[in-house]
């Protein structure tokens, strides 16, 4: 029966963000307060994105690995420009001759030409160039989202540790506040010194996890300290926002995380032709004009390479080869990605489910059932060993709650960073957001 009790006060003590609990001391009816345990819900109050999120973005925007990603950019547009430009110059020669004997008359020549890009190598060049500029876009898309993630996944650990660390710092002053009044019970005879004795050890229990919840978040500062080089950033939970339906979870080309490898088909393919145009015969036209004496003479001339020794056909063969690679390639990592895919796809709404449950059971309990709680073990109702048992199952419970949010945080942005939707995905919240009065 008394099993059943604490199992019932026990879940009314989950349900508090603030609950404070008056114990009666003693047989002299004076209450005694015990500190409270604040427990965080994450889907009520959270504040919206444009709370917090612009400045968290705008530390990231300002990081120097940030920075080579814009001019990095700028370099692929010059790189553009660059292959657009003709391949071959005009060529300009002039000429002159003398002659020993007197009968003839000195010669001048002066001749220009032009290689002709008959094989439109400057095409191939610029279509490589706009590939390569693309690869890099998407290249970058994926690395600002992995960075994204892996930094929000830092904050939100930072988060959770803090939640922790102030739950094992009231759970620490509360078992301090009981062993007082414990004492004050063993000098009436009301509980014998072995319960005391167990009151101690609670106490020593709850100051090692304090202890551990310190050294956890001193971490958890440290890892936010090294990626933006500030340790107090602003941030709300915002597990409202973590479902299977905020990510495309279709697997396509147009992931910036398959892009990069899909554009490398087609660069492939366009380097096969790249291959085709360098190895072509490109012809050169010249026109020459020539005075001998008093006679004026005008030439025009043509020269083909004659690709006799050499076909080039090695060449051509090697960048085909390069096209079934790149393809391969873009098969391997489409297949990882659909591999966390379905995992994603599986497993966040098993652990949303699983989190919504914990929290309906913890929304669901009565408010006072915690300080009847300690006034049940105050007045004798229940027993120190039941008592003592019954708030180390609260302590487990909540941290259990933590540990589901973590696993959600870690879970969808693990598969949001891989994907490279992150970035995206934070922008239109953004832009939907409402207005903050000013």
């Amino acid at each position: 029966m008394k099993k059943t009790m604490i199992a019932t006060v026990l879940l009314g003590y989950l349900a508090s963000n603030a609950i404070t609990s008056q114990v009666i001391a003693a047989e002299t009816d004076s209450m005694a307060v015990v500190p409270s345990i604040a427990l965080s819900t994450s889907s009520t109050g959270v504040a919206q994105f444009n709370d917090w999120l612009p400045q968290v973005i705008s530390l990231f925007n300002a990081l120097p690995e940030i920075q080579a990603q814009s001019a990095r950019r700028q370099q692929a547009l010059l790189s553009i420009q660059a292959a657009d430009r003709a391949i071959y110059n005009p060529e300009l020669g002039m000429n002159y001759q003398t002659n020993d004997s007197e009968a003839s008359d000195d010669t001048y020549t002066l001749d220009i030409s032009q290689t002709l890009d008959w094989g439109d190598k400057r095409g191939a060049a610029t279509r490589m160039a706009q590939l390569e500029s693309e690869i890099l876009v998407a290249d970058i898309m994926l690395e600002r989202s992995q960075m994204l993630a892996e930094r929000l996944q830092a904050l939100a650990s930072q988060a959770q540790a803090k939640k922790a660390l102030l739950f094992q710092q009231q759970q620490f002053e509360r078992a301090k506040a009981q062993l007082d009044i414990g004492h004050q019970r063993l000098e009436v005879g009301d509980i014998s010194s072995v319960e005391l004795q167990l009151m101690q050890l609670e106490l020593a229990s709850n100051a090692a996890d304090y202890a551990i919840a310190e050294q956890v978040s001193i971490a958890a500062d440290g890892a936010v300290l090294g990626l933006f080089g500030e340790v107090e950033l602003p941030f709300a939970d915002f597990l409202h926002a973590l479902s299977a339906q905020t990510s495309q979870l279709e697997v396509s080309p147009e992931l910036p995380a398959l892009k990069s490898a899909y554009q490398q088909v087609l660069i492939a393919k366009v380097a096969a032709k790249q291959a085709k145009a360098d190895s072509a015969a490109d012809p050169t036209i010249s026109l020459s004009a020539e005075r001998e004496g008093e006679d004026n003479k005008v030439g025009v001339g043509v020269s083909i390479p004659l690709q006799f020794r050499n076909n080039y056909s090695d060449v051509i063969a090697v960048a085909n080869e390069g096209i079934t690679i790149a393809e391969q390639t873009y098969l391997a990592k489409e297949r990882v990605l659909l591999q966390q895919q379905k995992q994603f796809a599986l497993s966040q709404p098993r652990l949303a489910q699983r989190y919504q449950d914990w929290r309906e059971l913890v929304l669901t309990s009565g408010g006072e059932a915690a300080k009847n709680l300690a006034q049940q073990w105050q007045t004798g109702d229940i027993n120190t060993s039941d008592y003592l048992q019954s708030q180390r199952q609260i302590s487990s419970s909540y941290l259990a709650g933590l540990t589901l949010e973590s696993a959600l945080y870690e879970n969808w942005l693990t598969w949001m960073g891989a994907s490279g939707q992150l970035e995206s995905y934070l922008n239109s919240q953004l832009a939907h957001a409402p207005k903050l009065p000013s």
